[in-house]
């Protein structure tokens, strides 16, 4: 009788887990959408810097930092299902062992460099001489007061951004030759259905 009302609840949270597992998106289909809203947020971090914003007024720094800290959110979801699940792409059959190797390289490039991108903020916070807060909702560290290294941290964070920048360019111009080239469809892969007859 004991181990019948102990399975009971196992039971039903196992079957609750199905019920809720079967429900959400395929793991696929909400990390092509998580791609998609990332693609515009990066390009806007890519052309817009804190000192070209702050002249703006104080709504549009306010609407800057909390686009920051949904592109952070964004970024350390991808991350922490990265090390969970491994890379959800894989590379087409029509691809050789480098252009696979490089393929992986590209994805690992990515998610590890967008993580550092969010370190390396969390590390201006840190160092900072005043409390810093993503989206002025979320304090990002308490304030240690190093100049010095916050400095150092901040032209890193810069250099990583936009050297990042360039790796994504170059991720997008390998999946357009995939499509192009090859022809394996790489592009709708990508992209949420929606998009494919764009494709």
């Amino acid at each position: 009788m004991a181990k019948l009302r102990s399975a009971r609840p196992r039971g039903l949270a196992m079957s609750l887990g199905r019920s809720l597992h079967r429900r959400l998106p395929a793991r696929r289909a909400w990390l092509k959408s998580l791609h998609l809203a990332m693609i515009p947020l990066f390009v806007w971090f890519m052309v817009m810097q804190p000192d070209d914003v702050v002249p703006m007024g104080e709504l549009a720094w306010d609407i800057h930092s909390k686009l920051a800290l949904v592109f952070v959110s964004m970024v350390l979801f991808w991350y922490a299902d990265y090390l969970r699940r491994g890379l959800a792409g894989r590379p087409g059959p029509k691809l050789g062992p480098r252009a696979r190797a490089f393929h992986r390289g590209l994805h690992r490039t990515l998610i590890w460099g967008l993580f550092l991108v969010a370190l390396s903020g969390f590390g201006l916070g840190l160092t900072s001489a005043t409390l810093l807060k993503a989206g002025d909702i979320l304090p990002v560290a308490p304030p240690l007061d190093m100049p010095r290294l916050n400095a150092l941290i901040g032209w890193f964070h810069t250099v990583e951004f936009y050297a990042l920048g360039g790796v994504v360019l170059v991720h997008a111009g390998f999946h357009v030759w995939r499509h192009v080239r090859l022809r394996d469809n790489a592009l709708r892969i990508m992209a949420p259905r929606a998009l494919h007859r764009f494709l």
